[in-house]
């Protein structure tokens, strides 16, 4: 099966390239299966038309002939931090480190430059004594389809972020980019639903950082969880 597709300028991540998590679950939308690894492999380019060529099991997109992105249908073992409340989920929230130093403060996920409905304004902040980040998340009208579920694409984009902020602050000089985002959507999010959205480290290998996210609905339902390997570059290479 082959689609086109165009990644917006409303979803960047860094300046010029498409948000990971969103990129990733658009790769992840052409599959049918409880869980799906994507890994990017360029940067994804905004308001430029890509290939995305898949079957049953795998999936690539294409920005002429370089290769953006390789998704995979797999298995996810991931073992999920217990919900905290709204009320602690706000409040840790209050201590965004992003709202003092941010790598790209445009990001459609997790940018402080983001207001009202143009973002999806996820702020994580630590959890009194644990390694764990929260933060509340309302998904907005805008992020649905017609029956006002939240499309999978900006549930894998919520995804993303939280699990690179597990790692800050970072050393001077670097940034951390999304290399691979494996991920399960368990059940559906709808418009207004008051979500609460979570990351923790799990480890580092050399340059790579580890981290896991998850994603709780309404009445603290886990409604979608992932492992992400994020990659500490130079940061003048996405200046």
């Amino acid at each position: 099966m082959i689609e086109l597709l165009q990644i917006s300028e409303r979803f960047r991540g860094p300046p010029r390239s498409g948000n990971g998590g969103y990129t990733c679950g658009r790769i992840a939308a052409s599959l049918s299966a409880p869980a799906v690894s994507v890994r990017l492999q360029a940067p994804p380019p905004l308001q430029t038309e890509l290939k995305l060529e898949s079957d049953d099991s795998e999936a690539r997109l294409f920005d002429g002939q370089t290769q953006i992105g390789h998704g995979r249908v797999c298995e996810l073992a991931l073992e999920v931090p217990p919900c905290p409340s709204l009320e602690l989920a706000r409040r840790a929230s209050e201590d965004y480190i992003g709202f003092r130093e941010h790598t790209f403060p445009g990001c459609f996920v997790c940018g402080p430059e983001r207001r009202g409905k143009d973002g999806l304004c996820i702020y994580p902040g630590a959890l009194v004594g644990s390694s764990t980040i929260a933060a509340p998340w309302t998904p907005d009208a805008s992020l649905t389809d017609a029956n006002r579920t939240v499309r999978p694409e900006f549930l894998w984009a919520a995804l993303d972020c939280p699990g690179a902020f597990t790692w800050y602050p970072l050393p001077a000089g670097t940034a951390i980019v999304l290399g691979e985002l494996s991920a399960a959507i368990l059940k559906p999010v709808h418009a207004g639903e008051d979500c609460i959205v979570l990351g923790w480290p799990i480890a580092a290998e050399g340059r790579k950082r580890l981290a896991g996210t998850a994603i709780y609905g309404a009445g603290g339902e886990l409604v979608a969880k992932a492992r992400a390997v994020w990659i500490e570059v130079p940061l003048q290479s996405w200046d």
